[in-house]
């Protein structure tokens, strides 16, 4: 399965696993695209599955990429998937996904799709699931909210409590297709990374996640029971910020309450993508996400 690219593969690419040095150069080719990736978001994610990163190199340098993440037996993601601009339609792309598509295995794959490539994805076999929207802005506190609502509770970063882990793995997997406990630990915990946990009676009814990226920070994800969880969660996030910080996140087009989170906090659409499968998705509580945790992991 490979998207339909015209242009000739010359034969002079060799495909490679990447390293987790060798893919923060590829994080810098989605920071030349404009993706605002986190700081750090490579150290985060490379080791989801070592495996998974693909390099395409000529004379050993890289020039194309991209990223098939294996979740479980079920489920991967795509992503990352870029030609440096100095040898794109050249058939770069279509080499390195053609190398790396094998590793997923007969597991249905989902990615967020740029509009520009969404033909070439369906011709691919992948079907659009929806839309995504980033929202975007400086955030905006109504009157008499406080700087940390009830029921917030701070993950320490520095000895995360195992049962908390445990807790928050457990209520994630009702959000995300697959079980990402090893993921959580490290994105809960980077550098610049603030995490926030919702609960109401001892029982955890949402979390979310904000880090600094090269353009403001982004919140993701944002996993929540109701509305007022969010909200919470949100405010208790952001509540760190200057008035001149903005904030970005991702949330899927059929989430009316996230987005009307959005625009009372201040935040408009700026940009938009498309989920899109392979096959059957494992079913989630679709309604608890107000932010997605990335574009490029899922």
């Amino acid at each position: 399965m490979h998207p339909h690219d015209t242009a000739p593969h010359t034969g002079e690419l060799t495909v490679t696993t990447a390293s987790l040095d060798a893919w923060r150069q590829v994080e810098e080719w989605a920071a030349e695209e404009g993706w605002n990736p986190g700081h750090g978001d490579t150290a985060c994610f490379h080791p989801t599955d070592p495996a998974g990163f693909f390099v395409g190199s000529l004379d050993d340098r890289p020039v194309s990429a991209v990223s098939v993440v294996n979740y479980s037996a079920q489920f991967a993601f795509l992503g990352y998937y870029l030609v440096h601009p100095a040898h794109r339609r050249q058939g770069r792309g279509l080499a390195t996904w053609r190398a790396a598509f094998p590793h997923a295995d007969g597991r249905t794959v989902g990615l967020d799709a740029v509009p520009a490539q969404q033909a070439t994805y369906r011709r691919a076999g992948f079907t659009a699931a929806y839309e995504t929207l980033r929202y975007g802005g400086r955030p905006e506190r109504p009157d008499g909210t406080a700087s940390t609502p009830s029921g917030i509770v701070p993950v320490d970063a520095s000895r995360l409590d195992p049962a908390l882990l445990d807790g928050i793995a457990a209520y994630d997997l009702r959000c995300f297709p697959a079980e990402r406990r090893a993921f959580l630990a490290r994105w809960l915990t980077a550098d610049g990374h603030t995490a926030r946990v919702r609960l109401r009676d001892g029982r955890i009814t949402g979390y979310g996640v904000i880090r600094a990226a090269r353009d403001g920070h982004r919140i993701g994800p944002l996993f929540a029971d109701t509305p007022g969880d969010a909200e919470a969660l949100f405010d208790s996030l952001t509540a760190h910020l200057g008035p001149d910080d903005e904030v970005s996140l991702d949330i899927p087009e059929p989430r009316r309450d996230a987005q009307a989170l959005a625009t009372a906090r201040g935040l408009t659409p700026r940009s938009h993508t498309i989920r899109m499968y392979t096959g059957p998705v494992p079913p989630v509580r679709e309604e608890y996400t107000y932010g997605v945790t990335s574009l490029e992991l899922g």
